[in-house]
């Protein structure tokens, strides 16, 4: 059963990532069409700047997660030794590579795991989470983060969020300049060479500066919570004990937002650290339905 579920969650992810590749290119030719009368050249240069954003975000991933969460790196067991314990152990169990453990000073409960792979992963937990969680359930909270790690979820989650920071500089760039000037250019060539070709890549080059940040975040919330159940069946694998991690959720589901937290990385968090209340565009699950689903494993 999970490993049927291992393997289905990983097509839907393939088809997601494939969707938002999509979308930075139809971004590409809507301002390509807005700045350069192109298509084609937008589309090029809409794919340039998602590879360089995504290579940038994969070798720097953990360095820019961090700082932009203000993690703190632990080094040894004496400095927070129930965290380092536990990310050991589940580290051990999944087979992976001892990853950088970092906290995060805020008093929301709250965790995630960051990397390029599993040889350049870290984990971070709030100094809320350390507070209140007991030992079982922090080893479900770890292993939820560890099962990302071994997935290969951490690099996914990356490109994600690099895709999406090339759709926001596209759109903006392409808003900029219709608005500041090159607009009133655009209307004067379409009244002088009107036609119907013309008006209909008028309209979706400006419903596509509308809507693509729009659909950057669908795509991005449908990866998010594709991984998180995977994770949360992960987690149960590598420690055994179902009720370690619906006792953690349980937990979480009742905290207070975060207060300074990146909002572009809310995704890789194991709980939404924005907000209680769910939402269309919200990145997890809601936790009565991770829940109930831990339940019937």
């Amino acid at each position: 059963m999970l490993y049927q579920q291992i393997q289905s969650n990983k097509r839907r992810t393939i088809v997601l990532l494939v969707a938002f590749f999509v979308l930075v290119a139809l971004v590409g030719a809507a301002v390509g069409y807005l700045l350069l009368d192109s298509l084609v050249y937008g589309v090029v240069a809409a794919i340039i700047i998602g590879v360089i954003y995504t290579a940038i975000m994969i070798s720097n991933s953990t360095a820019v997660v961090m700082a932009m969460n203000h993690g703190q790196e632990i080094t040894n067991a004496d400095q927070q030794p129930e965290l380092w314990h536990a990310v050991e152990d589940m580290a051990m169990v999944a087979q992976v590579p001892m990853p950088r453990v970092f906290v995060i000073a805020d008093e929301s409960p709250n965790a995630f795991a960051t990397g390029n792979d599993p040889k350049h992963a870290a984990v971070a937990a709030t100094t809320g989470l350390l507070r209140i969680m007991t030992r079982s359930e922090l080893e479900g909270v770890i292993g939820h983060e560890m099962s990302h790690v071994r997935n290969y979820d951490i690099r996914i989650s990356t490109i994600a969020l690099a895709l999406s920071a090339a759709i926001t500089l596209l759109t903006n760039i392409g808003g900029n300049w219709w608005f500041w000037g090159s607009g009133e250019r655009r209307r004067d060539n379409d009244r002088n060479n009107s036609g119907g070709l013309q008006a209909i890549l008028m309209i979706f080059s400006i419903l596509m500066m509308v809507l693509a940040p729009l659909a950057a975040a669908a795509v991005q919330m449908a990866i998010s919570r594709n991984r998180e159940y995977l994770a949360d069946a992960g987690s149960v694998e590598l420690t055994r004990n179902p009720q370690g991690l619906i006792s953690a959720l349980r937990k979480l589901g009742g905290a207070e937002p975060m207060q300074d937290v990146d909002p572009s990385s809310a995704a890789l968090y194991i709980s939404n650290p924005l907000k209680n209340k769910e939402h269309l565009f919200d990145t997890h699950p809601p936790i009565e339905e991770r829940i109930a689903r831990l339940e019937k494993m």
